[in-house]
């Protein structure tokens, strides 16, 4: 009976044993998976914070590559600029010296005939004699100076150089003043816009041979009614100085406006990059706290 009770002991401390064991065994496997899907979480959240870091690398790569190119277009600006800035002063002396009054809105690129240049009656397209004679001096004056910043002054003769100093379109532009309606006005400022374009080419057919880059002529005509008046009120001196005929010149790298949105946009996009690439440090600085502490 003692060798029974005995192995009945033994018998039940090794099956406690075993229960032990394969608890113990249990219980290291289970926190073996939850190492191993801790190590994985790490992983993983460690690759995610390196692709945002190499995203935000290369992005800013990209940036810098692309306002690098913005920079070059701006410089290209700058120089249509002081072309287009020499040619109005060029053309401004030129008729100035045969007694022609002109205005220049450099900003704009515009060339204003006064109404000492070209004058229209009221609800009239027609240029009378002496608005006729002031614009074949402008004629002559345009085939004087635009060959020279024309891409193409002739089917055979097309510059090979930038076309940032070179005229994309001249608008011939007509305009009214407020009275009458408006849809006469509309009709009225186009017909003295094409008149006029028909006054120029005829004294300077050659004219008709400037290209821009896109093998297109460089005249163009455009009507803007009583839209864009030059002077407010309601006098006759008003009325007759908003009855004009404005030249408009536009250069072929003429953009400026769409590229400082683009450069806005872009840095707007770095300093996005910057807060990320910060957030990120200080994120890694706090885990090494974190851990040290």
């Amino acid at each position: 009976m003692l060798a029974e009770s005995e192995n009945s002991h033994e018998a039940e401390d090794e099956n406690y044993f075993v229960s032990m064991t394969d608890m113990m065994v249990g219980i290291l496997f289970i926190f073996i998976i939850m190492l191993m899907v801790f190590a994985l979480n790490f992983r993983q959240k460690t690759d995610e914070q390196k692709d945002k870091l190499e995203i935000a690398q290369e992005l800013t790569e990209q940036i810098e590559q692309l306002q690098e190119r913005i920079n070059e277009e701006f410089t290209l600006l700058n120089e249509a600029d002081r072309a287009r800035s020499n040619l109005l002063k060029e053309i401004k002396d030129r008729l100035q010296a045969q007694g022609l009054s002109v205005q220049v809105d450099e900003a704009n690129g515009v060339l204003r005939l006064t109404e000492n240049a070209v004058r229209f009656a009221s609800n009239k397209s027609d240029l009378d004699p002496v608005a006729r004679e002031n614009v074949e001096k402008i004629a002559q004056t345009l085939a004087e100076t635009l060959p020279a910043y024309a891409y193409c002054a002739a089917a055979s003769t097309c510059s090979e150089d930038t076309v940032g100093n070179r005229i994309e379109t001249v608008f011939i532009e007509g305009h009214t003043d407020i009275t009458g309606e408006d849809s006469r006005n509309w009709q009225l400022s186009a017909e003295r816009a094409v008149n006029t374009y028909r006054t120029i080419i005829e004294s300077a057919p050659g004219l008709r041979a400037l290209r821009n880059s896109e093998n297109r002529e460089i005249l163009s005509v455009s009507g803007y009614s009583s839209t864009r008046p030059v002077k407010e009120g309601q006098s006759e001196m008003e009325y007759q100085l908003n009855r004009r005929i404005d030249l408009r010149f536009v250069m072929e790298a003429n953009q400026r406006e769409r590229l400082s949105e683009v450069k806005q946009l872009l840095g707007d996009m770095e300093r996005k990059i910057r807060e990320l690439r910060g957030s990120d440090n200080e994120r890694g600085k706090t885990s090494r706290l974190d851990t040290e502490g």
